[in-house]
């Protein structure tokens, strides 16, 4: 496995980037930022050649982006839609329902919910993602979901201990 490829390097980018966002207190913040992650993912996928998860990554994005305007439940469900047919339609292998599912996830938190609910359903899509990167091979990737993981749960502890629980 070549750690410095360019594919890699991208994972590397969209690793800093989930961090910093995970860190975020503010829900509109770390939107922002996981969209701009998910567009690096997009990108580091797509040159690993899973088009399952690539795809993912891109509709993370726009819902992340679409989700700072709007709760719309139609909305929502289009992009529920959008995640299981993509992301059946584009399936290799079993090893795909991760991604679909980190997809499905972070829909409902992204549209429903908000603080520690918020950052619940992301750390089960964190674990969904964690588990498609190792069977992709993803370097920064798997770095970055279990960074993330880490990070989330520390910053869901500090807003349940400031008492903002939502």
């Amino acid at each position: 496995m070549d750690f410095l490829s360019p594919a890699q390097i991208v994972g590397y980018l969209a690793f800093i980037l989930g961090v910093t966002a995970f860190a975020q207190r503010i829900d509109w913040k770390l939107k922002t930022l996981v969209a701009v992650e998910c567009l690096a993912y997009t990108v580091h996928f797509a040159m690993l050649g899973n088009g399952t998860a690539s795809s993912s990554a891109a509709l993370s994005a726009v819902r992340m982006f679409a989700s700072l305007k709007t709760r719309s439940p139609s909305l929502a469900a289009f992009f529920l839609a959008a995640n299981i047919g993509l992301g059946l339609w584009l399936a290799h292998s079993w090893t795909a329902s991760f991604s679909i599912a980190a997809g499905c996830l972070g829909t409902v938190g992204a549209f429903f919910m908000t603080g520690i609910r918020l950052r619940a359903l992301l750390f089960l899509a964190t674990l969904c993602w964690l588990s498609n990167n190792i069977a992709s091979g993803s370097i920064g990737g798997t770095l970055l979901e279990s960074i993330i993981a880490v990070v989330n749960g520390t910053t869901m502890w500090r807003l349940w201990r400031q008492g903002r629980v939502r």
